[in-house]
């Protein structure tokens, strides 16, 4: 008996210590580090989800932006704090799905975190301007396999995710393009417009503005479905290339080591912020959908994904210093 009654205790005490671990998280305001810029379509995302994190959390979740070296900066800062839930990052498809296919990085994208949950997904969208009198994709393939490696694209950067997904399409489709690399959406798409670039494949956030003025023509989306807000432009599979995937992707992670019920109260939290109307509302006017998912789903996505660019950049013998 007295040894039932032990066992018994220790059992008891550990429920509890479960519990007050539950019931302590968050003990102070938690970090939502951005790792771009503020004022950048991530940047939005974050904020929005955030402020309603906040009020699940009962404590403040504040936004911050910890910008650089196309996200790893932030990354790496994130990768490097205390395992207690209080740090998390936004990380998204350069930080966790094109760096580490094309660069030398200061954190593992998929040992170094533990993911939450994703948040949303955007699709890309192929533009060209006026000067370039392709209507569609097919016309755009043939333009450039006759223009013989004369047709130019923007990126926001060597190895950027608009570099990838341009080079996943010349793969795709067997052509040749001039990469023209940029510091940054911004310039690369003043050029666009501009005329010293021909084409770009940027995320439909930065796109749509320029499209609705009728400064550029989109050729097609890299979604699995059309977008609401272009349901005349078709998809990329619609064209005839039924294996492209490329998406603009944001996701939610805690430093790994994170206590399971930590990361499984955030992905409550999270959840409950994308599934309520407001939130995503907000966000489907840029263009953004939401993507509850578990913990486990968005570790997946991120393992596929840095699989996925670093098949690419190796079967395409892509040279990053172009």
């Amino acid at each position: 008996m007295r040894a039932t009654a032990w066992f018994c205790c220790i059992a008891l005490f550990a429920l509890q210590g479960q519990a007050v671990a539950q019931t302590a998280f968050p003990s102070r305001p938690l970090r939502y580090v951005v790792p771009l810029p503020p004022g950048a379509g991530a940047d939005f995302i974050g904020r929005t989800v955030a402020e309603k994190m906040s009020a699940d959390l009962g404590k403040p979740v504040v936004v911050e932006n910890r910008a650089g070296a196309s996200g790893s900066i932030g990354s790496e800062y994130v990768a490097r704090s205390p395992a207690d839930g209080h740090t998390l990052l936004q990380c998204y498809i350069a930080t966790h799905g094109t760096n580490p296919a094309v660069s030398k990085l200061p954190y593992d994208a998929v040992k170094d975190f533990a993911p939450v949950g994703m948040v949303a997904v955007t699709p890309n969208v192929l533009v060209v301007n006026d000067n370039v009198r392709a209507r569609s994709l097919a016309e755009f393939v043939a333009l450039a396999k006759a223009k013989a490696k004369n047709l130019s694209y923007g990126s926001t950067g060597t190895g950027s995710a608009t570099h990838l997904t341009m080079a996943y399409l010349e793969q795709q489709a067997g052509i040749e393009l001039v990469h023209v690399p940029y510091k940054g959406a911004a310039p690369a798409t003043t050029d666009l417009l501009g005329g010293q670039v021909d084409a770009m494949f940027p995320s439909l956030v930065t796109a749509l503005p320029h499209i609705r003025a009728g400064r550029l023509r989109a050729l097609a989306v890299s979604a699995a479905r059309r977008s609401p807000l272009l349901p005349e432009v078709p998809t990329v599979a619609e064209s005839g290339y039924a294996q492209f995937d490329s998406l603009q992707w944001y996701a939610l992670c805690a430093p790994a080591g994170t206590p399971k019920q930590i990361v499984d109260r955030l992905n409550r939290s999270l959840n409950a912020a994308l599934t309520s109307p407001e939130v995503r509302d907000r966000l489907g006017e840029q263009a953004a959908d939401v993507l509850p998912t578990t913990p486990a789903e968005a570790a997946d996505t991120i393992r596929r994904e840095v699989a996925k660019w670093t098949k690419l950049v190796k079967d395409s013998g892509l040279k990053l210093d172009q």
